[in-house]
């Protein structure tokens, strides 16, 4: 980073950076400690849509690590700030969970069956084969397709199992509409984090453990970024992508001394 100015803002992701299955990763303690001592503007971001920052902020608590829900950055709040951006005030169908309702109804929205103005899709462990087809119908009468993220699949204890892109190419395939994703690996998620903090690009970094969305996005947002391999990425995986992040480290321990 001596090529840049010094950082005065930090983005992380949070699964494969701070935690792992519940569990706090070796540095990230610290690491958030020392944001706080050196008062470095930051935020924690995940395109989990499902949960609102304050169950994001009580999970993390509980694997030892203290966010307030103020720092917790969701694919969902930036699809709210995206739509109430788009059009103020408009309605949408949704499928989601609290995370995604939530956010767009304190942006202003009203969620509606009866001719929303968009459809957004996000996160959620019970999709039904009546609301999928709502939004079918819904899309193919003229409402637009939103998506919060596009992962295919996540992560439980038995397994993957679907995820909101996976749902969203269903959709897709049905009505021909492809949807705007508006997460990760999106810069938008990064920019209007950014703008929530008053951050901007040059005194940035953004954390990640994925090459193809934490830090893609990252260098579309013009940030510094910092691949650490204790998530997705393994060190050999690196050399398959056409782009770089300015550092990588075995893990956000490694990054204390950055800040």
């Amino acid at each position: 980073m001596s090529a840049r100015r010094p950082a005065e803002c930090w983005l992380t992701d949070m699964d494969g950076v701070l935690v792992h299955e519940g569990f706090a990763l070796p540095g990230a303690v610290d690491f958030l400690q020392r944001l706080v001592d050196r008062e470095r503007r930051f935020l924690v971001l995940t395109n989990n849509s499902i949960f609102t920052p304050r169950d994001l902020a009580a999970r993390l608590a509980r694997s030892g690590l203290n966010v307030p829900e103020k720092s917790i950055w969701t694919s969902a709040l930036a699809t709210a700030v995206f739509l109430q951006d788009q059009l103020p005030e408009g309605s949408a169908y949704v499928i989601g969970e609290a995370g995604l309702t939530t956010a767009l109804y304190e942006a202003g929205y009203t969620l509606t069956d009866t001719e929303p103005d968009f459809v957004v899709l996000g996160e959620t462990r019970t999709y039904s084969f009546e609301a999928i087809t709502t939004a079918i119908r819904l899309i193919e009468k003229g409402a637009r397709f939103i998506a919060t993220n596009p992962d295919a699949s996540g992560p439980s204890a038995d397994g993957p199992i679907p995820a909101t892109g996976s749902v969203a190419a269903l959709i897709t395939r049905a009505t021909g509409a492809e949807p705007y994703f508006v997460g990760k690996p999106n810069p938008m998620m990064f920019r209007s984090a950014m703008n929530r903090i008053e951050a901007h690009s040059e005194k940035t970094v953004m954390i990640g453990d994925r090459m193809d969305t934490d830090v893609v996005a990252g260098i579309e947002a013009g940030l510094e970024t910092i691949l650490v391999l204790s998530g997705s990425t393994k060190a050999s995986d690196v050399k398959r992508f056409p782009f770089r992040p300015a550092h990588i480290f075995d893990s956000i321990a490694d990054v204390i001394d950055l800040v």
